[in-house]
């Protein structure tokens, strides 16, 4: 009778043993984008690499195209843990702090190379506010350079005067008013509903939104201003990775570092791919015409310095760093 009791204890240690070594967490991941966006094609692979390298103990459920959280809401719900990660544009949220900005500001990092070393003097400032949250980020990847899409042909920022823009972000809402045009804020999800019905007339953004949105239905133009590179970050709850056991950290850390590597490397892929797209279904792809540019840039130079009057030390050491 000993004996028995005995081996079955010895059985339910056993369970119990393998309950905990392979104890499994899950976690949500919040992104605003459709599912074959680039960035979520990028996000759902490194959920896969997670998966693969932490022996299955951590599994991420990516929600795309704004299922469980709209865009304006992702980050708010990372860091009360109602998902354990999500994926947010910084930009959106300059005007909680302006150094979430920084990649939004017109003609300021105009290339990848330049959107490069922006991020290397960005991202340590950022890791410092975060955490303070009780966040981190894992990895940063940009979108392709932003244009110009219009209903009407364009010529100078004087054509836009009066025009409906959309606005996704201070930085783009402050353009439309410096231009003169009337800034509607339309989210990424709902961007071909907004130029299908007149909602919006035209905007700044990348080749792959519009992709995204088959715009090419609605508008005729798409004016290569260069203007900047915004960046999508995932930030993950800092209490949900601290839970995880040292191999798993390092899982998710080592597959972040191959998801920014890659994502860049396919956000210049998606660029072109993009635009070829819009063109084939009609579009007018066009350099953004010489007054335009020099408007933009006019443009670009007032917002620095609003930006730096309010972003102060802290954002003018940022980019005296860049510009070394």
């Amino acid at each position: 009778m000993k004996r028995r009791t005995f081996q079955l204890s010895m059985a339910v240690a056993a369970i119990a043993f393998s309950t905990s070594a392979f104890a499994q967490a899950k976690w949500d991941l919040a992104t605003a984008y459709p599912a074959s966006n680039f960035h979520t094609v990028n996000i759902s692979q490194f959920a896969a690499d997670v998966d693969k390298a932490s022996g299955g103990k951590l599994k991420m459920t990516v929600h795309a195209n704004a299922s469980l959280f709209k865009a304006p809401e992702i980050k708010r719900a990372v860091q009360g843990g109602q998902a354990q990660a999500g994926e947010i544009l910084l930009v959106n949220y300059q005007n909680e702090w302006q150094v979430f900005g920084a990649d939004g500001l017109p003609f300021l990092a105009d290339s990848y190379d330049e959107a490069a070393k922006l991020w290397k003097v960005q991202r340590p400032v950022l890791e410092k506010k975060l955490a303070e949250q009780g966040m981190m980020v894992l990895f940063a990847v940009p979108w392709p350079p932003q244009g110009v899409y219009s209903k009407k042909p364009l010529n100078s920022a004087a054509d836009l005067k009066g025009i409906k823009w959309r606005a996704y972000s201070p930085a783009t809402a402050r353009i439309a008013e410096l231009v003169g045009a009337q800034p509607v804020t339309v989210q990424a999800a709902e961007v071909s509903q907004a130029f299908a019905t007149g909602v919006t007339e035209s905007m700044m953004s990348s080749g792959s939104t519009g992709a995204d949105a088959k715009l090419y239905e609605h508008v005729k133009y798409w004016y290569d201003t260069q203007a900047w590179l915004p960046k999508n970050a995932l930030l993950v709850n800092k209490k949900a990775f601290d839970a995880l056991d040292k191999p798993t950290q390092d899982a998710v850390l080592k597959a972040a570092a191959d998801a920014e590597t890659r994502g860049w490397a396919e956000s210049k892929k998606a660029n072109g791919e993009s635009l070829d797209k819009l063109k084939a279904g009609g579009m007018q792809i066009l350099p953004a015409p010489a007054p335009l540019t020099a408007d933009m840039k006019k443009v670009g130079d007032t917002m620095l310095q609003e930006w730096l009057a309010k972003a102060g030390p802290e954002g003018q050491a940022m980019i005296d760093a860049f510009r070394k």
